[in-house]
């Protein structure tokens, strides 16, 4: 891989500029450290916790205590941890079908959710595939403002208008394939506050994905019902192989639980077949691990912002995910920008990554991921839809030394279009 010294030189300005930010980020992750390893010591976190469970996983100690370290760190009450989860799609799955029933109505106040959802909520796909419109269950949507905030307005409307009727307020964290600005945990606590004070009853729900541990708290300690996200991301710290987590309420993990195995069973059951040292040590690398990948979305963000791209956070600015967006302007330098994070990653570097139709998406999408673990997104990775304005999703890096090897061979790329 031949870098110019124009990108070496850059890459070193940049370095320089973000000083102040990266000492930031290194606060963040030892607060966030600091919690995970209280957890562990409370609970008493010991050897004999990382032996395998197999069958019915009855009396599964590393997994029950697991679930309770995460309660901790998620500011939550319960928490229901499984490596047989096999996606954050998955997860969120588990948290919909375990809260909604027919006639109830999930309200999605952050826009379309991600594209994987579409299908599982019933907006495109096929009639008795099995989604929630197939059972009934409506759905209703309001966007975010151009600014990127809630629209209290119409939320509180549509809360008195439609009563009982919504179940659910459902917020995506992250901007999935939308071009908007992630949403703080603050601002969700505000939301979460609005809805109370309008309906007292009602679940709200967070998709998680691609935020874990980038604050020091989670939206479980502003309010939120249940929080939901995958270990492939942030939290399994690039160690666990596979995996997802639900925290909140004891009553909507409950219900969530009976949705993963069945009624009445719930988090009783699931052998860990081997897993519980790799979960475990997942999140204690989780804060570390986070911090890199920010690092390194700060570091793309300021070179990419110099070679004249719109990027979104912009280098400057405080981050609540570790998604960093670059809009290319054309399918041909979206796949330049991919094509070089593949060449910049430590597995299938010599790989070139080509658009094709992945399942659970509506366009053609082009993935770059030279990952250990098979579509693990805290590993150096970007995607994107072959869609205008033609942005790569950029996430990840296990340290942030590879992460800027990838990033200086994505804009190598670039620039030889």
């Amino acid at each position: 891989m031949i870098v110019s010294e124009k990108i070496v030189h850059l890459a070193e300005e940049a370095e320089r500029a973000l000083a102040e930010h990266f000492a930031r980020i290194d606060r963040v992750s030892f607060e966030n450290t600091q919690r995970v390893m209280d957890s562990f010591r409370e609970h008493r976190v010991c050897d004999a916790m990382f032996q395998s469970g197999s069958g019915y996983g009855y009396d599964d100690r590393g997994r029950d205590v697991l679930d309770e370290i995460w309660a901790d760190v998620m500011g939550a009450e319960a928490a229901l941890v499984r490596h047989s989860i096999v996606s954050g799609t998955h997860a969120l799955t588990i948290g919909l079908f375990g809260i909604l029933r027919p006639g109830d109505v999930m309200y999605s106040v952050a826009g379309k959710p991600y594209d994987t959802l579409e299908e599982v909520i019933g907006l495109t796909g096929n009639a008795g595939d099995g989604s929630l419109r197939d059972f009934g269950v409506d759905y209703a949507q309001t966007d975010l403002n151009e600014d990127g905030s809630f629209r209290f307005d119409e939320i509180g409307d549509k809360l008195r208008t439609m009563g009982k009727k919504i179940k659910m307020v459902f917020v995506q964290r992250s901007k999935g394939y939308l071009n908007r600005k992630t949403l703080s945990v603050a601002e969700i606590g505000e939301l979460v506050k609005f809805v109370r004070s309008i309906s007292p009853e009602v679940f709200v729900v967070v998709d998680n994905c691609y935020g874990e541990f980038v604050e020091t708290v989670e939206p479980c300690a502003v309010g939120a019902d249940l929080v939901i996200g995958s270990l492939i991301k942030n939290p399994g710290g690039g160690m666990a192989e596979s995996g997802g987590y639900l925290a909140g309420t004891k009553r909507a993990v409950e219900l969530a639980s009976y949705r993963l195995t069945s009624v009445g069973i719930g988090a009783e059951v699931g052998a860990s077949l081997g897993q519980n040292k790799l979960m475990y040590k997942g999140l204690f690398y989780a804060p570390h691990t986070t911090a890199q990948a920010l690092k390194t979305a700060h570091l793309a963000a300021y070179i990419f912002e110099k070679l004249g791209y719109c990027v979104e956070p912009h280098w400057n600015e405080e981050r609540h995910d570790i998604i960093q967006t670059v809009i290319t302007g054309s399918a041909e330098l979206l796949c330049a920008f991919c094509r070089g994070i593949q060449e910049g990653s430590p597995v299938d570097a010599f790989v070139t990554p080509e658009p094709w139709a992945m399942p659970g998406y509506s366009d053609q999408v082009i993935m770059a991921a030279g990952a250990f673990t098979q579509g693990s997104s805290i590993e150096l990775s970007a995607d994107g839809p072959l869609r205008p304005p033609y942005t790569a999703f950029f996430q990840g890096g296990l340290t942030y030394e590879s992460g800027r090897i990838g990033i200086m061979a994505a804009a190598q790329r670039m620039i030889d279009v």
